[in-house]
């Protein structure tokens, strides 16, 4: 009898929490920044026109962008201890859900990382939505766990 193929669905993007050391941050409504890139450097080898070697470099990773509703003070606090020269780097992970959210199905934790940009809501008396602020984490390499 033949073996009947599994099916692998992939994840979805909505279901996630995001935990940084000791801020009782609530929920975001997105996250950017999971990006990590290898830079290369080219190298021609002598007497030898057809081929161009590739060879790694250094990886860099992008800042996290993390969005969510206005809720509290906890984030803009956290930038303007920075802003007062104060660095105050927290550690973190954001963890992807399966649809029931019972299970985390992978995680992303950074390491040493500290708020560059603040961005408040765009405020307009004509609409109905959600105040939401953005922050910008740098830090110091993420690593996908699991």
């Amino acid at each position: 009898m033949a073996e009947v193929a599994r099916r692998t669905d992939p994840f979805l993007g909505f279901r996630f929490e995001v935990r940084v050391d000791d801020l009782p941050l609530g929920g975001f409504s997105e996250i950017g920044g999971l990006q990590l890139e290898t830079e290369v450097f080219d190298y021609p080898e002598g007497g030898l026109n057809t081929v161009l070697h590739k060879l790694p470099v250094r990886t860099k990773q992008t800042n996290l962008q993390l969005k969510r509703g206005l809720a509290d003070r906890s984030l803009w606090a956290w930038h303007a201890e920075l802003a007062g020269g104060t660095v105050n780097r927290r550690s973190g992970s954001i963890l992807l859900h399966d649809p029931s959210g019972e299970q985390v199905v992978a995680q992303w934790q950074f390491r040493r990382a500290y708020p560059v940009k603040w961005v408040g809501p765009a405020l307009n008396a004509t609409q109905n939505q959600v105040a939401v602020e953005t922050i910008e984490l740098v830090h110091e390499g993420l690593e996908m766990m699991g």
